[in-house]
């Protein structure tokens, strides 16, 4: 049978929605067709697989392939399908076992000369994989992001000739190691600095106690910034789980994860100049702004009367309700947006 099934995941937010990728091999003039909703760099993708496979030493077939991505009402993105699409035309051509398919995920771009290349979106997918039970395979370059999530069976590999090494058994993939024992060893702004200002430090511990937000008034000079710096620090500090939905929203926001900072909280301090979309996100392909970037964390607005009224208006719903849903054309994507609000004037 010239049909293989191989699984990834889309980027739809901090959501993680299952793709599955089917190779269909048949007679005819040699062409590849992908289907599915495939935007420009997935369509590319057609490209970047076949000379990856003929680099790396396999066949590429010389019949008509059609690749489908389903559910096809879903629009998908991205490189983060070639090593998928790649290893479902290697298996529906027999050069590569089906049945090791089956129980796992693949996430990553191809180069052409076969090498994996990094993605974005990685731990939202890694989380979604994990509740099913599956394992994933990443490029290495996504290692240290891949490692925040301690229970969840993750392989890293450097090429596609490793991937399917590791499928036909010839050789074991790498695992990317545990972040769960680093310790953040470089302390942000801490709030045992600041001499005086006994109304001020008291008002940011019953902030910080009370979850609540927070406006300073004063002339300048008077420390306000230097105060509203040192709120994330006497905040307490993040469970594992709030700690990992916050590094997925910068994740998906194509932001590097740092292992030894990722229980800090987010500070965001976006310019007075900002737009809506700037606090909101949005995009052709929905990313989070600024108000989602400070997740669990504190959003600080200096000057806020310089901030437009269109702007602060925006951030109503979010305080209220916690998340962010943004629309564009068939596309909606929703952003987590619990944070303390620390303002300036």
């Amino acid at each position: 049978m010239s049909l293989a099934v191989t699984l990834s995941r889309a980027q739809e937010g901090v959501a993680a929605p299952q793709v599955m990728v089917e190779v269909h091999l048949s007679g005819g003039l040699p062409s590849t067709n992908i289907v599915g909703l495939p935007e420009a760099a997935v369509r590319e993708a057609r490209d970047r697989v076949r000379v990856a496979i003929q680099n790396t030493a396999f066949e590429y077939p010389n019949r008509r392939v059609t690749v489908n991505l389903a559910p096809a009402e879903l629009p998908k993105d991205g490189g983060r399908f070639d090593l998928a699409i790649a290893l479902g035309i290697l298996a529906a051509g027999g050069q590569v076992p089906r049945d090791k398919l089956d129980d796992c995920e693949f996430l990553g771009e191809l180069a052409l000369s076969g090498s994996l290349r990094a993605v974005s979106g990685v731990l939202p997918a890694l989380l979604r994989a994990r509740a099913r039970g599956r394992r994933v395979v990443v490029p290495r370059a996504n290692a240290a992001e891949a490692a925040l999530v301690s229970d969840a069976e993750v392989l890293v590999a450097d090429t596609l000739a490793d991937v399917c090494s590791w499928l036909r058994g010839a050789q074991e993939l790498a695992t990317p190691g545990s972040a769960s024992g680093i310790i953040d060893e470089v302390t942000g702004p801490d709030l045992a600095d600041v001499r005086g200002q006994l109304q001020a430090r008291r008002a940011l511990e019953i902030a910080a106690a009370g979850g609540h937000h927070l406006l300073l008034l004063g002339p300048p000079g008077t420390g306000k910034t230097m105060l509203a710096e040192r709120l994330p620090g006497i905040l307490p500090p993040l469970s594992e789980s709030e700690a990992l939905e916050t590094c997925a929203v910068r994740s998906v926001a194509g932001q590097a994860v740092d292992p030894k900072f990722w229980r800090r909280r987010p500070f965001r301090a976006p310019h007075h100049t900002s737009s809506a979309v700037a606090l909101v996100g949005g995009g052709a392909l929905p990313r989070p702004g600024e108000i989602s970037l400070a997740h669990n964390g504190v959003l600080f607005l200096d000057e806020l009367p310089e901030f437009g009224r269109h702007v602060l208006d925006v951030l109503r719903e979010p305080m209220e309700s916690g998340h962010i849903v943004i629309s564009r054309a068939a596309r909606q994507s929703t952003f987590p947006a619990q944070f303390q609000l620390v303002a300036i004037t």
